[in-house]
């Protein structure tokens, strides 16, 4: 009997889904996150989950984990003691960046530090044209004088980024060889292996980031695989990447950075999968957990991927899942600034000490606090009783906190905490909806992570949502996503060219170049020819902008008239995102990009025959709500949502409680349960 283990670790829980390939059975499990060492609770959980459901470890065959180790290391500044070597005259690059601020009209907005102190910012005397030729070319002698200089600064990782080396990538070979030898335990990143895109300063801050992390991601991943090893389970785990896919524990190593949004991309792969089988492609994803929101749209059941995205305040050019991200959770403090307004995050209790409500000695009000005061949530339990709540510390704290600063009720207060995160969350939305030229109306609401579903039917009801998904584990969709992943491995190569026939031959020899490596990476991975899939783009421009639209290739590219079926794409896609195209006009072919992607088996959840309409035999309790609609505490049925069958329909307002969730449903809504066990609100 054969079973599959996704592991996805976030700020306040870590979760963990085993799922029964023979028998089409999912488990669950939620087990407090352990900051200062995720991979203890991590173990801890995997031990707990198989001893709970009488799983022998060896008969897992099948095991991802989704990390934030890369993102936290970045975000606290925790990452190795990290050189630069680069081209001379440009090691306050690293530091000039773009000379753009977060806030056109803030002139006192801070800038990240950067990753690397002046001292350690190397420069050698070699340097390269555009093209590629060599104008100077490099010392070795050099270049081992300023590596002998690094010995005695007792660093950990070396940057590499030479200019224009993403066209020639001798120079930072040889720098890379010669570190290799004179420092071999120091972690080495070179911009033309991590990133072989031209922009120089995102080209080195990316190069920079992945040597900044390398050494503690490598360790984390390393330890991860002995210790799954150690406990008996006898496959190699694998690790998710930014970008919605899987790699194997070795290229993790060498690719810390396409680890930073791990998590959240997992959620969004999880989303898509189940609301494709419900008969829903286009969605809005709202992923709440107790740090913070991430927010997706997904056309056609296909998670979209971005490149420039930011990590800790720094641009990181690999593609990654689109997830906009808000500081908005169950964890998030609520506070009265200084003109005595009430706000809400971003900071956050995490999971030690965690809000009021949990008991482990939190002493601020947050989100979760509010919800347990308003009874949204379990004023008793949560975790089906695994976890107990202290609602009068909640109530204190809001009372102690807020209320007397504020000159509000307790009720108000808590009131008031819940629609300030509501709106929060909305605007996350907006940015990835109206703000991108979609009309949020048009989506369904896909709510999970712990908080997702409690505030997802308000957060849709303003938003003009009709339709609200929550799966039936939210909780835990995260990891079940991870299960529902492919192998993937993105590929990159700047070239400057010219969309005409002369310069097809040099198009086609770059596209074949990054084939050649995605097709080694899919051997290394040992995925079979017939489970393989090759997609290319090619990131196009009018001649004398500045920057680029990626447009997929469908067909070999072998005559004029493929080339203009091309460029025909491009100006349609031109148009959709600018309101104009000018057809007339040169086009050029600046990245080609090549996405290699290994089929993996998948979990295939079943879908449930169909019964009667009445739900009331899931009735546990009934217990005084607060509903925004009512303005108003409001006796209400409470739900066991296991106990729930396909086909029962719930008139609002009500309350589903779950092992790893609490869905509100509120006044004039009615939710249904479909064959596949999601809850479907209609508002």
């Amino acid at each position: 009997m054969g079973y599959k283990l996704g592991v996805d670790v976030g700020g306040t829980f870590t979760d963990l889904c085993l799922f029964n390939e023979d028998q089409k059975k999912t488990m669950v499990l939620k087990v407090p996150s352990l900051p200062e060492d995720p991979s203890k609770a991590i173990i801890e959980g995997i031990k707990e989950i198989l001893a709970l459901n009488h799983v022998e470890p060896t008969s897992v065959q099948y095991l991802v984990h989704g990390t934030t180790v890369g993102t936290n290391v970045a975000i606290e500044r925790k990452g190795a003691k990290t050189a630069l070597i680069t081209t001379e005259g440009f090691r306050d690059l690293l530091e000039l960046a773009r000379q753009t601020r977060p806030s056109i009209y803030n002139l006192f907005v801070d800038k990240p530090e950067p990753l690397v102190n002046r001292g350690l910012r190397k420069e050698v005397s070699e340097r390269l044209n555009f093209d590629g030729s060599v104008v100077n070319a490099i010392q070795k002698e050099q270049v081992e004088n300023v590596i002998e200089e690094l010995i005695e600064e007792n660093i950990k990782a070396v940057s590499v980024c030479f200019l224009h080396s993403y066209i020639n990538p001798v120079h930072e070979q040889i720098v890379k060889e010669t570190i290799q030898d004179l420092l071999p335990n120091v972690y080495v990143s070179i911009s033309s292996e991590v990133l072989p895109e031209y922009r120089e300063y995102e080209r080195l801050m990316t190069t920079t980031l992945n040597s900044y992390l390398g050494p503690t991601v490598s360790e984390y991943v390393k330890k991860f695989s002995d210790n799954v090893k150690n406990i008996g389970i006898p496959v190699k785990p694998y690790i998710n990447q930014s970008n919605s896919g899987v790699m194997s524990i070795e290229v993790a190593k060498n690719n810390p950075i396409r680890t930073a949004l791990s998590g959240p991309s997992a959620g969004v792969s999880g989303a898509a999968y189940i609301s494709k089988l419900a008969g829903f492609e286009n969605i809005i994803t709202f992923d709440m957990g107790g740090t913070s929101t991430d927010v997706s749209l997904i056309i056609n059941s296909i998670p979209s991927v971005a490149t420039g995205k930011k990590i800790a305040g720094f641009p990181v050019q690999v593609p990654m899942t689109d997830v906009h991200a808000v500081g908005a959770g169950g964890g998030s403090v609520a506070w009265v600034d200084n003109g005595g307004v009430l706000k809400v995050g971003p900071h956050s209790a995490g999971a030690r000490p965690g809000p009021a409500a949990y008991d482990h000695g939190g002493t601020e009000p947050t989100v979760t606090d509010a919800n347990v005061f308003l009874q949204r949530l379990n004023p008793k339990y949560i975790l089906d009783g695994s976890m107990k709540i202290n609602y009068q510390a909640a109530k204190s704290v809001i009372s102690d906190k807020l209320s007397n600063s504020l000159g509000l009720e307790t009720e108000e207060a808590a009131k008031g905490i819940v629609r300030i995160v509501n709106s929060n969350m909305v605007r996350a939305i907006r940015v990835v909806s109206v703000e991108q030229g979609y009309d949020p109306r048009e989506f369904t609401l896909v709510a999970f992570g712990g908080a997702g579903a409690l505030h997802a039917a308000h957060v849709a009801k303003e938003l003009g949502i009709k339709n609200v998904l929550i799966p039936d584990n939210p909780g835990i969709l995260s990891a079940l996503g991870l299960l529902a992943s492919d192998l993937r491995m993105d590929y990159v190569k700047t070239n400057r060219l010219l969309s005409n026939i002369k310069n097809l031959p040099l198009i086609n020899k770059e596209l074949e170049k990054l084939i050649e490596q995605a097709n080694v990476w899919l051997y290394q991975e040992n995925v079979s020819e017939e489970n393989r899939t090759i997609e290319q783009k090619i990131d196009m421009r009018y001649l004398g902008q500045n920057y680029e639209l990626s447009i997929p290739i469908y067909s070999e590219l072998k005559t004029d008239e493929d080339l203009k079926i091309l460029e025909s794409s491009f100006h349609k896609e031109h148009e959709k995102i600018y309101g104009y195209a000018n057809e007339k006009e040169k086009v050029e072919f600046i990245n080609y990009r090549v996405t290699a992607k290994g089929k993996v088996s998948k979990i295939n959840l079943p879908n449930y025959e169909l019964c009667g309409s009445d739900s009331s035999h899931a009735i546990i309790e009934e217990r005084e709500v607060y509903f925004e609609e009512m303005d108003t505490f409001v006796m209400t049925n409470v739900y066991q949502r296991k106990n729930l069958l396909p086909n029962n329909t719930i008139e609002g307002p009500a309350i589903v409680e779950q092992m790893d969730s609490t869905i509100v449903i509120p006044t004039n809504c009615k939710a249904k349960i479909d064959e596949y066990k999601n809850i479907i609100i209609t508002l």
